[in-house]
């Protein structure tokens, strides 16, 4: 029976679709960032959630420094590896899932958010949207800006003209 067809109560008892965003520390070898997403993986399911979906970790830039105390200091990350995991689980488990996962050395940070139905059926693919960079930076010659400002004082002094002539046709009418 699937949850559109059980009543509410039953459909809540197997709880609701999470994902947890998490980044890795870039300090933690390539090599071992995807032991770290099984350790991650091995505490829903231990919990008692359901793996339903997962954007492997990729390292990316920050767009802000994150500081996290470290070996007994302060340490400034501006890199790390991101990545999602998506799963059913009751919402106690979750909290306790939370906790786990913010205990783990190798994650600099963590967040688990509750998803909408919309969300659910449309995952974002965050390193496929970032590799499709939409922006693109235009050089512009200094030489051409100048004959540019020439052109643009000579338009506005024509469009003032033409705004004259048309005030002076509206007064004969």
């Amino acid at each position: 029976m699937n949850t559109e067809q059980m009543p509410a109560a039953e459909a809540q008892a197997e709880g609701n679709t999470y994902e947890l965003a998490f980044h890795v520390l870039p300090t933690v070898a390539e090599g071992e960032v995807a032991s770290v997403v099984d350790t991650i993986k091995s505490h829903i399911t231990t919990a008692g959630g359901t793996i339903t979906g997962e954007e492997a970790p990729a390292r990316f830039e920050l767009a802000y420094e994150i500081v996290k105390h470290l070996e007994g200091r302060n340490r400034k990350f501006t890199s790390a590896c991101f990545g999602w995991i998506r799963f059913t689980m009751t919402g106690e488990a979750v909290e306790e899932l939370s906790a786990e996962i913010e205990g783990m050395k190798e994650i600099l940070r963590s967040l688990v958010i509750k998803l909408t139905k919309v969300e659910e059926a449309n995952p974002f693919m965050f390193h496929e949207s970032i590799s499709q960079q939409k922006v693109e930076t235009v050089e512009i010659d200094e030489a051409d800006d100048s004959d540019d400002e020439d052109e643009s004082d000579d338009d506005s002094e024509e469009t003032a003209a033409d705004a004259e002539d048309a005030v002076d046709g509206e007064d004969e009418d």
